[in-house]
């Protein structure tokens, strides 16, 4: 009991739709979790297009939350040292499907925590990271979609963001320690397309006190712009992350266009809603008895470039024409 204690003292828990569980026998239950989105945004009506889209479409495949569909809700709160403990504590559930919204080392945790619950989650290279043996066949109990299709993504947004500021050599990459430390990039390759990259990596615990430090030390190391990563927990920050770039006069590239309609610069990444309906479906798909090793990974097939212009304008940027014609949406 203790323990129990202990773990849901620190980490936020929330189970919406449980007054009407006894209204019909047949609901299923669906665990979401993340590492660190706030429960109270993983709804239908929360504004988040991701979730927005997974409820959408469950609704769609008549999965309806309080009537066939019961969901729990989790989050981390960020305290990744927690993370082991909320997992096996979400097993020891046993709902029908786990939702997992977040980083692979978050989805690790789920693995190591059970090999009979079907798993289904948003993790990059999943292969590389040893979630699943094989995109086309997950094997074992998990799947899901894979937002990260390689370098070659990465390239672009360094490009994109070059073409804004074409005079910025030193660059900062807002990420978190162990995926710099695991992946090392950019840190093992300093002089990545011809850039120098320059600042501090996130720590635990990640609240608004690490984000200022790790900006400040971007200041400090003469950043000339930054790119952000696609980490659960940056989405959980989008406007602190926004803010800062704006006070540090620092141009910055994000992966979500959310981000831009926060304020930020500009983005090139997936349409996240897109996720949510592939989440979505291949949770219908596992409802209705098909097996997770045996339902493909889904990748992003189709990235959108976003850009603020009246941003650029406060930073005193001009967009070049080249890039404007590219764009999927202008934000004046």
């Amino acid at each position: 009991m203790r323990r129990r204690n202990l773990i849901f003292g620190l980490l936020a828990v929330a189970t919406i739709g449980s007054a009407r569980a006894e209204q019909s026998a047949k609901a299923r239950r669906i665990a979401i979790v993340a590492p660190s989105h706030p429960v109270g945004k993983m709804t239908e009506t929360s504004g988040d297009p991701l979730f927005r889209a997974v409820f959408n479409e469950l609704r769609r495949l008549g999965y309806i939350e309080g009537q066939s569909l019961l969901i729990e809700r989790y989050s981390g709160e960020g305290r990744a040292s927690h993370y082991a403990d909320l997992a096996r504590d979400v097993v020891s559930r046993n709902p029908d499907v786990i939702i997992s919204i977040g980083t692979n080392e978050f989805t690790l945790d789920f693995k190591a925590a059970t090999t009979t619950i079907p798993i289904v989650g948003i993790f990059a290279v999943p292969v590389e990271a040893g979630i699943v043996a094989s995109l086309a066949r997950p094997g074992g109990n998990i799947t899901g979609v894979s937002v990260d299709v390689g370098r070659e993504q990465w390239e672009k947004r360094v490009q994109m963001l070059q073409q804004v500021v074409p005079q910025a050599t030193r660059l900062g990459f807002l990420q978190l320690r162990e995926a710099r430390e695991k992946w090392g990039l950019p840190k093992e390759q300093s002089n990545w397309m011809g850039v120098t990259w320059v600042g501090p990596a996130l720590n635990h615990p990640i609240d608004e006190a690490e984000y200022r430090r790790v900006f400040a030390g971007l200041i400090q190391d003469r950043a000339e712009g930054i790119l952000v990563t696609d980490e659960d927990v940056h989405v959980t920050n989008v406007k602190l992350i926004v803010e800062l770039a704006e006070k540090s006069r620092l141009p910055a590239i994000y992966p979500f266009k959310l981000f831009v309609e926060a304020g930020g610069l500009m983005s090139y990444g997936a349409d996240v809603s897109v996720w949510g309906y592939n989440i979505a479906d291949i949770v219908g798909q596992i409802l209705k008895g098909a097996r997770p090793s045996e339902i493909p990974i889904r990748q992003p097939t189709k990235f959108e470039l976003v850009i603020n212009l009246k941003t650029a304008k406060a930073l005193s940027l001009t967009i070049p024409d080249k890039l404007l014609s590219v764009a999927d949406d202008v934000i004046e």
